[in-house]
């Protein structure tokens, strides 16, 4: 199972809050809630999300088996 604990660490640690993705980069509230429920996510939003957070994958995903 993928989950995205780190990202709420990276977010927080880069001052980048969950308004701040909506409002200034577009990300939807549908992406965010599935992020916050572990669920599917595309790769696309994966990347996004390392551009503008300026990190890797390993900063905001995480493989739990």
């Amino acid at each position: 199972m993928i989950v995205y604990d780190r990202l709420w660490q990276t977010m927080k640690s880069r001052g980048v809050s969950q308004y701040k993705l909506i409002k200034e980069y577009g990300f939807s509230t549908g992406q965010l809630d599935r992020l916050r429920k572990n669920e599917n996510t595309s790769t696309y939003t994966l990347n996004r999300l390392c551009e503008v957070l300026n990190c890797a994958l390993e900063d905001i995903a995480e493989f739990k088996p």
